[in-house]
């Protein structure tokens, strides 16, 4: 019978339901799913490390614990090949060292794909996850599109017993699969590898259960769900119908629905009433209809709105079809959907193609991600190599786990921070301290004149307010009074002030440059001064830069985009701070003529 793997913590604990439920309500949501019956839970994944990293209040790693100490179902985490739960590759080190960590916090199930479907960049990870002796599935990513996929994807297949895998996962994030596709590549999966077949789909209008039912037709043993929901926000599988449907054609899942619903109900009193963003009807339809994720729809209207440039979503949509044949057919999935997008963003609103190159869509042309599925276009790498020339380029070695240790600078106090590190940078710097400095104030509760009873009252309260939808609470016992505010209720309050000290929009034209260059924001994004935490800026003030020399990283989805002087000229005035979100078209440096002496 086929087992049914739920998905529903982990898509709560990632964009764009990150905080929306307390910790304590999906803690107990957690629960209440380890008694419905499932094969595992998957908890965690790249959506949930990203989400937990940015918003900077708890650690991935310490939401994994929690999950696994109230909870016997095994657990699961899904992760991008050689990316992990990143969005740029990382070294051998940290994969060993990441996949341990997990290992250690209770993952029983690794979920393994590659963004290329490049099986041969899965290996290091696999050994790792063997070595720590745990299971591994591999996925294999569906994007319709050119001709031949299914067999391509059957060729990918034949190398994952190698690799010591115990099933293959069909994924589908893009609603691309029909019933027929699914039904060949279900059988024709099962007889190259010898291997468990399951699925992982989304589909709105009901292609996903559809192709859910099909597929345990015809041998997978696997179909993964989400509560109802979510299923139906999210456009994924619903666990209760799948596992009615598959009741009524004989087939008993062994999983109890009422649990399922006892968790929607949950779920509902946060978001019951709520719209939920990246799924909205005009969205979905533009996403069924081009084949591509919701969410990288949803991303690229936004992004095209900031840039009053809303009504060119059609065409930023066909782009991306475009650069995905130009650039060897990859799959959509992230990091590579995004990448893609990206690209097709720049494209558009430059109004010339290729005129400005992502240094990750070069490193996909280059092959440093891996082999595509299909070859690139010749002329697409002429015009990269062309474009790009001589510059700067990324490093092309990840940094490895000793590189970071000595950048961070003691920040890293074990290994979960180390990795954490490697793939987040700043931002993980962020988050680390906030932990070390709530961990402080709680630690300085024993000193004093607080008494240890009093001291284990707060930390109680603490604990409250993090678990609970509570924003403060404030007691007073004995001439004590104690209050406890949620950090983000204090950000709350405090961004309507920052929004009312906003200077008008007249005021930005009394920053033009008479003398030298203005050097403006090309994208929205957030501006970064140095390439990791730790290292020096690219520049600073009084330095003389030449053509083409990198100022500063933009990162704009999720990807960082060297941003290289068109001039040259010695830098007078540096405009925002490193982290700052900036606008397109806002001020980023002001650079003087060579000749003109550095301001002392």
């Amino acid at each position: 019978m086929p087992q049914i793997v739920d998905t529903t913590i982990r898509l709560l604990s990632q964009e764009p339901l990150a905080g929306k439920l307390p910790t304590g309500e999906v803690l107990r949501i957690a629960e209440i799913l380890d008694q419905a019956g499932f094969g595992y839970l998957e908890v965690s994944g790249g959506g949930v490390f990203d989400s937990a990293v940015r918003r900077a209040v708890e650690s991935p790693w310490e939401r994994i614990r929690a999950i696994d100490a109230r909870t016997t179902t095994p657990l699961g985490l899904a992760l991008r090949g050689r990316f992990l739960v990143g969005s740029k590759p990382v070294s051998e080190d940290i994969v060993r060292r990441f996949i341990a960590c997990a290992a250690d916090n209770g993952i029983d199930i690794f979920r393994l794909h590659d963004p290329l479907n490049d099986v041969s960049n899965l290996e290091e990870a696999g050994e790792a996850i063997v070595s720590a002796g745990k299971e591994f599935h591999v996925g294999l990513v569906y994007s319709a599109g050119r001709t031949g996929e299914i067999d391509a994807l059957v060729e990918r297949a034949k190398q994952i017993p190698a690799l010591g895998a115990a099933r293959v996962i069909i994924n589908d994030p893009t609603d691309a699969l029909l019933p027929h596709l699914v039904e060949e590549l279900v059988e024709r999966i099962a007889e190259a590898t010898g291997l468990p077949v399951g699925l992982f789909v989304q589909g709105a209008a009901g292609t996903g259960l559809l192709n859910a039912v099909v597929a345990t037709r015809v041998g997978a043993d696997l179909i993964a769900t989400a509560v109802y929901p979510l299923a139906l926000t999210l456009h994924r599988v619903s666990g209760e119908s799948l596992v009615d449907a598959l009741h009524g054609l004989g087939r008993d899942t062994g999983v109890e629905t009422a649990h399922l619903w006892s968790a929607a109900d949950l779920i509902d009193e946060h978001i019951g009433d709520e719209p939920v963003a990246p799924v909205a009807p005009r969205i979905a339809v533009r996403a069924a209809e081009y084949d591509l994720p919701a969410g990288l729809v949803a991303a690229l209207d936004v992004h095209l709105r900031a840039h009053a440039a809303g009504d060119r979503l059609l065409d930023t949509l066909a782009e991306v079809a475009r650069i995905r044949a130009e650039s060897g057919w990859p799959p959509l999935a992230a990091p590579i959907g995004q990448i893609l997008a990206s690209q097709a963003l720049l494209n558009i609103l430059s109004a010339r193609r290729y005129g400005t190159v992502l240094d990750e869509f070069r490193m996909l042309i280059e092959g440093s991600y891996g082999t595509t599925p299909a070859p690139i276009e010749e002329s697409v790498s002429r015009v990269i190599a062309l474009v790009q020339g001589s510059g700067a380029r990324l490093e092309e070695d990840p940094p490895s786990a000793e590189d970071v240790r000595e950048a961070a600078e003691g920040l890293a106090a074990s290994e979960e921070d180390l990795v954490l590190l490697a793939m987040f940078g700043d931002e993980a710097e962020m988050l680390l301290q906030t932990i070390r400095q709530r961990h402080s104030r709680e630690s300085s509760l024993l000193v004093g004149d607080v008494d240890a009873t009093r001291a284990e009252r707060i930390r109680e309260l603490v604990k409250i307010v993090q678990e609970s939808g509570v924003g403060e609470i404030e007691i007073e016992d004995e001439g004590m009074r104690v209050s406890v505010r949620r950090a983000d209720e204090v950000a709350a309050s405090a961004a309507p002030l920052a929004a009312l000290q906003e200077p008008p929009a007249g005021e930005v034209q009394q920053t033009s440059v008479k003398a030298g260059v203005r050097v403006d924001s090309p994208m929205v994004g957030v501006f970064y001064r140095s390439s990791s935490p730790g290292t020096p800026p690219f520049v600073e003030v009084g330095d003389v830069v030449t053509v083409g020399q990198t100022l500063c990283l933009l990162e704009a989805m999720k990807l960082f985009n060297e941003f290289k002087s068109e001039h040259e000229g010695r830098v007078k005035a540096i405009h925002v701070e490193s982290g700052q979100a900036v606008e397109f078209g806002q001020i980023l440096f002001e650079l003087d003529p060579v000749d003109t002496q550095p301001i002392v």
